[in-house]
Order: structure tokens, then C-alpha cells, then sequence
């Protein structure tokens, strides 16, 4: 039988530019993502630092903080923050193989999405390897629980994500989202789903040098019961559905595609990071395979949204 071409290993076509502003800092940043060999997977190259260039491999055991967002690297040294848009993005394409050369510390926010990311790549397309592509395959449940927070990950054959989070404040409330993870799926469902925040955290997060380039270009801001941006909200559930394409990206950091089921209540970046530490942690759990010939499970979809039009990538 024929291969699949979702069973080869792929990556970009050419080189992309992207120019943003990273959200902490508000400095500008210069993003680059170049095509890599088959079977090196997505690398991160920190360019400009005193001793040269440094590479930080885009997988869990180089995570180094999820407090406001997810980070590899070394705090200290060399790092990169806010990387889990950018890892959505990628893992949804079903990219495999790829050097992101950045001159910062984070990942620019763009407009709070992964669209931008998305615009890029498809810009220059992607080619597929000869290299078989592999998946992570979980082979019994794992759970992890953090508070009134948990998240698990069961055997599935796919690649499905539900989320649900629950919050106080009126604006937001409890809202839920269950997806098959496609390219398709992806680009019209989760990608323009843009990070949020309340302005009473904003105002503690200012004094200690964070969130300097949030805006309402790049954000969601919430006061009190109302929503500050003048567009309104692009889906009517667009938290829940930001808080998948978190979790998409984080989980991103597995290596390799997950062919399972991920469920996650009131969760973040910080439960995602548990999640891979102790999927890993448990040898019996998963089994790295050859992804199957078949052709991709249809996309399946809860909650229906309101799109706004499309934000436009500022791409070098």
C-alpha cells in the first residue's frame, strides 16, 4: 500500500520573516523560520547572545517556566518565552522539522493569535520528507491534578483535544471545546483565537517589567464585566477556544504528534508542562510508532463561533 502523505515528515518550503513585538518586553523582535533536515525536529537558535549563537531543542525537558506563558532555555542565560503560539501553529500544519532563529527572548505576540504563523507558512508551503513520520502514541490513561485544575491524556485513535475552563467573572463563565486536531480544523476554528487578560492583573504585572507590549492589537482585556477591545470577541467562545490553542502548543513540546485524547478543566501552561512530565515519566504509558497509512479521521467540532475578518501578518 501507498503511503500516506500524512505519514512523511515535513517541513517549509523556503525561509520566512516575521517582525512583532514581544509582549513583555514590548521590544521589537526578528523571527525567522528556515527548513530543516528530516528527523532533527523543531529547534529554536537564539542569535546575538555574548558567547554566539545558542540552540534550544523545542521539547519538554527544556522547559523553564510556564508562570505567564511557556519557556525553553535557560532564565538565566539563553531562552525563549512564549513560544506556544508559535508551537500551535506548527504542530496543527504538521510541521516535523524546523529552525526558528530569534533575536529576543520571546516569540513576537503578533496579534495574540497563532494566525500570523499560519499566514507565514503558508506563504512559502511545505514539502514532505522521505523520512517516515513517527507520533506518540498513548497506550493507557495519565492524569494529573492540580488544585481544582486537572488535565489527562487516554488512548484515542486521533488526535483529540477537549478543554473546558470555568472562570468567576461574568464575561468569560464556563465555556467548553472539543476538536479533532487538522490542519483545516485548526486554521477556522482555533488559530485567530486571540490571548486574553483582566486589566486589574495588567496593572500588578506593569511594576515588575512584564506585559509592556500588551495592547488591545494584541489581547483581549477585560474589566470589571466588559470587554475593552472596540471589535468585540472574533468567536463567541474565543477564551476557551485560546485556551486549546495553548494547549496545542504546549503539548507541542512532546516531540512528535500525539495520537491520543487530551482533556483538560481549568487549565494553563503550567498543567499542560505536568501533563508531559508525567506521560514521560511513565515509560508504559506511550510508545513512539510510524504514523498509520490511513487517511485523517474527520474533524469533529462543539461550540459554533462568529468570525471577524482576517488579521494580515506583518511578514518580511
Amino acid at each position: 500500500m501507498a503511503r500516506n502523505a500524512t505519514t512523511f515528515q515535513t517541513t517549509i518550503g523556503d525561509t520566512v520573516r516575521i517582525v512583532g513585538i514581544g509582549v513583555h518586553s514590548g521590544a521589537r523582535v526578528h523571527l525567522a523560520l528556515h527548513p530543516a533536515d528530516a528527523d532533527t525536529g523543531i529547534t529554536f537558535v537564539r542569535t546575538g547572545m555574548n558567547g554566539g549563537d545558542v540552540e534550544i531543542p523545542a521539547v519538554w525537558k527544556h522547559v523553564a517556566a510556564t508562570d505567564l506563558c511557556t519557556m525553553v532555555g535557560d532564565p538565566k542565560g539563553a531562552s525563549i518565552a512564549t513560544i506556544e503560539h508559535l508551537m500551535a501553529a506548527l504542530r496543527a500544519l504538521g510541521i516535523d522539522n524546523l529552525v526558528v532563529e530569534i533575536d529576543g527572548g520571546e516569540v513576537p505576540v503578533m496579534d495574540g493569535s497563532s494566525e500570523a504563523f499560519v499566514e507565514a507558512i503558508d506563504q512559502v508551503g511545505l514539502v514532505r520528507q522521505t523520512a517516515p513520520r513517527r507520533v506518540l502514541k498513548i497506550l493507557k490513561p495519565i492524569r494529573v491534578e492540580h488544585g481544582a485544575a486537572w488535565a489527562e491524556l487516554r488512548p484515542h485513535d486521533g488526535a483529540r483535544y477537549e478543554v473546558t475552563i470555568d472562570f468567576t467573572n461574568p464575561v468569560i463563565g464556563r465555556q467548553a471545546i472539543g476538536i479533532d486536531l487538522t490542519p483545516d480544523v485548526f486554521r477556522n476554528q482555533v488559530a485567530r483565537a486571540r490571548t486574553f487578560g483582566f486589566v486589574s492583573d495588567l496593572e500588578k504585572l506593569l511594576p515588575m517589567g512584564l506585559c509592556r507590549g500588551s495592547s488591545l492589537e494584541n489581547s483581549v482585556a477585560i474589566k470589571d464585566d466588559r470587554i475593552l477591545n472596540p471589535e468585540g470577541l472574533r468567536f463567541v467562545d474565543e477564551f476557551v477556544r485560546h485556551k486549546l490553542l495553548d494547549a496545542i502548543g504546549d503539548l507541542a513540546l512532546s516531540g512528535a504528534p500525539i495520537q491520543g485524547l487530551y482533556r483538560s478543566y481549568k487549565g494553563g501552561h503550567r498543567l499542560n508542562f505536568m501533563t508531559l512530565q508525567a506521560l514521560f515519566a511513565d515509560p508504559t504509558a506511550w510508545a513512539l510508532v510510524e504514523a498509520s497509512s490511513r487517511p485523517s479521521s474527520p474533524a469533529a467540532e462543539l461550540g459554533l463561533g462568529m468570525v471577524a475578518p482576517a488579521f494580515r501578518a506583518e511578514v518580511a
